[in-house]
């Protein structure tokens, strides 16, 4: 089968005018794709497609056993794809318009409690460089609601620690002022004073904030390891995943009076709707405190 053209110039418009990440125009691209081989048989190329073929297509695949989340997003992949030929004159309808999404549950984003924070947060070991290194990669992600990538990918230069914030790159290379926090400031200039030299002595200057002992950048998969090996160390047995300090970040805001629309500005956030999963946590948490704690809870 060969490559689409039309699958390539809407990629490219992703790149160029989005600046989408690869891995989320790879995304686009394997969903479009999967659709396309599904076409092929059919006589049907991939810009031509019916609204019944792109209902037989996300039936088949139901019938497969895909569950109805991931049905969504490929629903989601090719209304961006349709609305993009329709826009740019490749076509004159558009056949997902009248394809409704299947209903999806609104899953709660795993957290941990403040306690279990503190756990965490203190199990790195301070006299060691990369424990120096660890705590406070970990204290940023808590004080600051960053994403593990965006923190792996901090620069010097988007560090200013005389006025306490980050200069963060996130989603679709939106720029965001992040406030530090005095602790973790303190504990990100104790690194940086002592901890980063030490990891980066006979090795050429590097521009990324936290780095492994052979002075080259961490990585998402790097500081995860051994993240989960600070929980088991601290005794946290709940399931954690790379956004779990993201998660406390946010639900602790909110739990202490946090304005949502302020909540929304430090995650990154395009839409409040986004943020708005988060008053469910916080809700679900102070119903449990009116009922233990109440005398007529």
């Amino acid at each position: 089968m060969r490559p689409d053209p039309a699958l390539d110039r809407f990629l490219d418009e992703l790149w160029a005018v989005e600046g989408l990440a690869r891995l989320t125009l790879d995304a686009y691209r394997r969903d479009l794709t999967a659709l396309a081989r599904w076409l092929h048989p059919r006589g049907v190329g991939l810009a031509d497609a019916s609204r019944s073929d792109l209902l037989d297509f996300l039936g088949a695949r139901m019938r497969a056993g895909a569950r109805p989340r991931s049905v969504a997003r490929w629903l989601s992949s090719l209304r961006r794809f349709y609305r993009f030929l329709t826009a740019s004159g490749l076509r004159r309808d558009d056949p997902t318009a009248r394809i409704d999404a299947p209903r999806l549950g609104r899953p709660l984003p795993g957290s941990i409690s403040e306690i279990q924070v503190e756990a965490l947060l203190a199990a790195p070991d301070p006299e060691d460089p990369l424990g120096r290194r660890d705590r406070a990669m970990l204290e940023l992600l808590y004080a600051t609601g960053l994403r593990v990538s965006e923190l792996v990918a901090l620069e010097q230069s988007q560090v200013n620690p005389r006025q306490g914030v980050l200069r963060v790159t996130g989603k679709g290379l939106r720029e965001r002022l992040v406030p530090l926090g005095e602790v973790a400031g303190d504990w990100l200039a104790d690194y940086l004073e002592r901890g980063r030299p030490a990891l980066m002595q006979g090795h050429p200057p590097a521009e990324a904030v936290f780095v492994t002992r052979r002075g080259r950048a961490m990585t998402r998969q790097a500081f995860w390891y051994r993240i989960k090996a600070y929980a088991a160390a601290a005794g946290i047995t709940s399931e954690l995943s790379p956004h779990t300090l993201r998660h406390a970040f946010a639900t602790h805001l909110l739990d202490h009076g946090a304005d949502l629309r302020v909540v929304q500005m430090l995650l990154g956030h395009s839409s409040l709707s986004t943020t708005q999963i988060y008053t469910h946590v916080a809700r679900a948490r102070l119903q449990a405190l009116h009922a233990r704690h109440h005398p007529r809870g």
